[in-house]
């Protein structure tokens, strides 16, 4: 599409009910990967990469149900097994967002292969301050034919500058930090709402997460979540929980 056309002039009438932020509800499906429990999400929006997340969360042996209209937009998601920790090239190459499973995988299975959308070579893309934050936390990390080869016992903590604001290396790292052994302490991190909503669902699961939606977010290790969650995507930003945001720098990264 080149344009929108927007002819005004008359008033607007009627009543529509606002879906989830996918921006949330994204991550948040990449959580449950850390639990062998059910993940409940209410108001999860009907868009193609919620779909694309359902395919690739099936792909490697997990439960899902998307359900809409009556079901209020309830998904259901329980990866009791895992048996294929693979992000497949097919069913990633057009979501930007698959970058998001490599830290749940890796913390919970202790290994992830996971495709780059389009292939491409890592380069200076953001995609380098997962890799490097995963690297301080004990994993080894390879690159071959357009996948990430990821491995480690187990994560450790870490104490993490983030070069740049990134919120999905902010997102991915916070899942890996959940269930890495000892602290981990992440300094500039992102501050949009998606990230403090990722946050709320993981304590929620039974991780132990501060600051979310402050520059600096702690997160103290657990061996295991330990609760079934239900959580629900908002329609609009939500301040942070424990303490205001400060100005962004200028530089940001997806």
């Amino acid at each position: 599409m080149d344009k929108f056309v927007v002819r005004g002039g008359n008033p607007l009438l009627g009543t529509i009910k606002v879906s989830g932020a996918k921006n949330s509800a994204l991550p948040c499906m990449a959580a449950a990967i850390l639990t062998e429990d059910e993940v409940i999400l209410e108001n999860i929006p009907q868009v193609r990469d919620i779909e694309t997340e359902r395919k690739l969360l099936t792909s490697m042996g997990a439960e899902v149900e998307l359900g809409y209209g009556r079901a209020q937009h309830r998904t259901h998601i329980k990866c009791a097994v895992l048996s294929d920790p693979v992000a497949k090239y097919e069913i990633v190459k057009t979501m930007r967002a698959s970058s998001l499973v490599l830290g749940p995988l890796i913390a919970r299975t202790g290994m992830a292969r996971v495709a780059m959308p389009g292939g491409c070579a890592i380069g200076g893309r953001p995609i380098d301050l997962h890799i490097k934050g995963l690297e301080a936390m004990g994993a080894t990390i390879t690159q071959e034919h357009g996948y990430l080869e990821a491995r480690a016992t187990r994560l450790k903590g870490a104490r993490i500058l983030f070069d740049k604001i990134t919120v999905t290396g902010t997102e991915d790292l916070l899942m890996a930090a959940t269930l890495a052994e000892g602290e981990s302490i992440f300094e500039n991190c992102a501050r949009e709402p998606e990230v403090t909503d990722l946050a709320a669902l993981l304590n929620a699961m039974g991780a132990k997460i501060e600051g979310a939606g402050a520059s600096t977010i702690r997160v103290q290790g657990v061996s295991k979540p330990t609760a079934r969650a239900t959580a629900s995507t908002p329609t609009a930003s939500r301040p942070a929980p424990s303490s205001s945001p400060e100005p962004s720098p200028a530089a940001t990264s997806t």
